[in-house]
């Protein structure tokens, strides 16, 4: 049988898709599993299965994820590493996997913690940055990839490491460390790229803002241990990016090395949620599903028109900094991911029982979603001459309503995500 690659599916949203698209499109056999599995012991195979040859954690809240496994499900992650396992973690993944005060808030397979951002803008930041590897261990990416110790890594608004004393001597290391941005990469909605070099200093100097990104020289990116008999690697880059050449050739160093497994392909290909492929039947049962999938490009359109959001890559909105465009990034991404797949029994069930309250669900969201957008662009529009025209507190009661919190999530589009998360999750084995 072939080695199976086990992903994290709680509290993943769109770096969940991506990590199993991109599985799929590497020729890797994986499987969605959830924390309740895991605490029931799928890892070892004592639940259902032959067990893991790898776990990999996706992006996403760090905490929502530690909660979804429970006590019993971390215990079954440490006991899965302790006897050989491999952890594979990025960006949230990364984060569940370090050293927390807390005992519940992640794995402690880590030594290392989460340092904290001083500083938000300094957690605001995507797309590619030169990073500097250590090719001296087994673990670096293939030679043919290095220019003098350099890869094009992608980052989508990251976490970072906080190095305590001793921490090395623990059987942590670096593997990758920042060195410097790359062409595509932005600060909230700003593209470095396009800003005169000049206008850093004058903007530093005049309000006390470094927008510059040297404050990511030398910053771990990418480091590795050991737990047990078992190894971890955490990336706060996504390898797992659509279309990142040396992002996923690494990617796939990293799965035969970890896990024994063997790629058919080493590059995830293009994900492109502009034009998405519909699998599901087009009748009445499905209208719902179809709708909203419409109604969310129909979204997308609306703020792209208003210049809130923009698109950036094509599986990647931009938006305005403090917009939900995250929010509305995911939800279209798993209504194009659910509409793209070809559901069997268990999810038809599943769909005959939750139709009627996603419909209602959506239709909430959605008008909900296109008033909330339009009062933004009418706010922005006034303030210079009626800055108290729109009130900011119902707005902002509006937005958590509808969106929840930026960091936690929540509102009706949780409720929306969650339905049709359970319809991708359902529909895996037939694929």
């Amino acid at each position: 049988m072939r080695p199976l690659l086990y992903i994290l599916w709680d509290a993943s949203h769109i770096w969940g898709l991506m990590a199993w698209r991109a599985m799929r499109s590497m020729g890797v056999a994986c499987r969605l599993v959830k924390g309740k599995e895991i605490a029931e012991g799928a890892l070892l195979g004592k639940s259902a299965g032959d067990g893991a040859s790898m776990l990999l954690v996706p992006g996403g809240n760090a905490r929502l994820k530690s909660l979804a496994l429970g006590a019993d499900g971390r215990k079954a992650v440490r006991d899965y590493l302790a006897s050989g396992g491999s952890y594979l973690g990025f960006c949230g993944g990364a984060g569940l996997a370090l050293s927390h005060a807390a005992e519940a808030d992640g794995l402690h397979i880590c030594p290392w913690r989460r340092a904290v951002y001083h500083e938000r803008l300094h957690h605001l930041i995507s797309g590619h940055v030169k990073a500097r590897v250590a090719a001296d261990c087994g673990l670096a990416p293939p030679s043919a990839l290095l220019r003098e110790g350099r890869l094009r890594l992608p980052v989508w608004w990251p976490g970072r490491f906080d190095l305590p004393p001793g921490a090395a001597r623990a059987g942590a290391r670096v593997l990758a460390a920042y060195s410097a941005p790359d062409k595509d990469f932005w600060i909230a909605d700003l593209p470095l790229a396009r800003i005169p070099s000049h206008v850093f200093d004058a903007w530093r100097d005049m309000y006390g803002v470094n927008l510059s990104a040297d404050f990511l020289a030398g910053q771990p990116l990418v480091v590795s241990g050991a737990y047990g008999m078992g190894r971890y690697v955490l990336s706060y880059s996504h390898l797992e990016t659509p279309h990142s050449p040396d992002a996923n050739r690494w990617l796939a160093r990293l799965l035969r090395v970890l896990g024994g497994i063997a790629p058919e392909r080493d590059h995830a290909g293009a994900w492109d949620l502009r034009q998405p492929l519909i699998v599901w039947p087009r009748d009445k049962a499905s209208a719902p599903l179809l709708g909203a999938l419409r109604k969310s490009r129909a979204l997308l359109r609306l703020a792209t028109e208003h210049h809130l959001f923009f698109e950036r890559v094509p599986w990647l909105w931009g938006w305005r900094a403090g917009l939900p465009g995250a929010a509305c990034n995911s939800l279209h991404a798993a209504l194009c991911t659910a509409a793209g797949l070809a559901p069997g029994p268990a999810a038809r069930d599943y769909w005959h029982a939750v139709r009627p309250q996603f419909a209602k669900l959506a239709y909430l969201f959605f008008a909900g979603a296109e008033g909330y957008l339009l009062a933004c662009r009418l706010a922005a529009t006034l303030f210079p001459s009626l800055p108290q025209a729109v009130d900011k507190q119902g707005l902002a009661a509006r937005c958590a309503a509808l969106f929840g919190h930026a960091m936690q999530g929540g509102g009706i589009v949780e409720e929306v995500l969650t339905i049709v998360e359970e319809l991708i999750y359902l529909s895996q084995d037939e694929q």
